[in-house]
């Protein structure tokens, strides 16, 4: 019997058979737009020389405050594959698709994902799961592979080894955080983003602001942040490269605890940064904690 993932697989493949613009040549790199780093350094992986790709929102760039330009929407309309997250994480999306006309083939990479309902609405952090991020891969090649059929195999092989890589990746993290002591496994940061990472390597994060960066904390929420972190003994709070510090450091001066460092939640940083590639700001993710709640 054919499994979940196959038939999600297979229909993605059956989506751009009827779709893809007849102008990808197996001699050109496929036009590739990806909407935010993340996604763009999947599909460089995946793609290789085969694929050029634009990227919307940038290196330390925020998705979800993101404002699209005219520039953006021409970019859009001249793509062959438009790369989404899904989960209602590119809010903007939309209105970018309807200004662009854009007529290729959208892959929502989140396709065979499990989400996590986290209060009321779907998570859409779900890259902060290794797991999940072989998803993401295979919904990525199977776009590619049926865009450009002649070069196929050469996709399907990079895939095995980025899917090699995670893995080796994943087994890592898990021994890091494997060594933990349980009374010092709480996180604080900035916007609920690693609720994907807390489930599968039995960390705990709390945060002040929800799902997205957008929303704001209260005063309410803030002091009872303060109280938790009090009442815990939580050692660390950890910034994030695409949220305002200033929170998180008057928390951190109101409580004494350390700022353990600078988390990767949603974008990779430049190419001369910790996190230049998706599991580079993984390794470097679980690193940083680690580091900083054994001190």
């Amino acid at each position: 019997m054919p499994t979940r993932r196959a038939l999600l697989t297979s229909a993605a493949v059956l989506a751009v058979s009827l779709a893809a613009p007849a102008a990808a040549r197996s001699d050109r790199p496929i036009p590739v737009t990806a909407t935010f780093s993340i996604l763009g350094d999947m599909v460089k992986r995946i793609g290789g020389e085969r694929v050029a790709v634009t990227t919307l929102v940038g290196a330390n760039g925020d998705a979800h405050v993101y404002q699209p330009t005219p520039t953006d929407a021409r970019i859009v309309s001249e793509t062959h594959i438009l790369v989404v997250n899904g989960l209602q994480f590119e809010g903007w999306l939309d209105r970018l698709i309807a200004a662009s006309g854009f007529r290729g083939v959208r892959v929502v990479a989140t396709d065979g994902v499990e989400p996590i309902s986290f209060g009321g609405a779907f998570d859409p952090h779900a890259w902060q799961s290794l797991g999940n991020a072989i998803a993401y891969v295979d919904n990525i090649t199977a776009a590619l592979a049926q865009a450009d059929p002649a070069n196929a195999a050469d996709f399907h092989r990079n895939r095995a080894a980025y899917v090699a890589d995670i893995e080796t990746l994943d087994a890592e993290i898990r021994g890091n955080v494997a060594s933990l002591p349980a009374d010092r496994r709480v996180v604080v940061t900035s916007h609920d983003a690693f609720q994907y990472f807390s489930r599968d390597y039995g960390l705990e994060f709390v945060a002040p602001q929800g799902l997205s960066t957008e929303s704001e904390a209260s005063a309410k929420d803030v002091a009872a942040l303060v109280r938790q972190i009090r009442e815990r003994g939580i050692r660390a709070v950890f910034i994030e490269n695409v949220a305002d510090p200033r929170l998180l450091k008057q928390i951190a001066d109101e409580t004494g605890t350390i700022i353990g460092g600078t988390l990767y939640p949603d974008a990779l940083s430049g190419p001369d940064g910790p996190a230049a590639t998706f599991l580079d700001m993984m390794r470097h993710n679980a690193a940083t904690l680690a580091l900083a709640l054994i001190s």
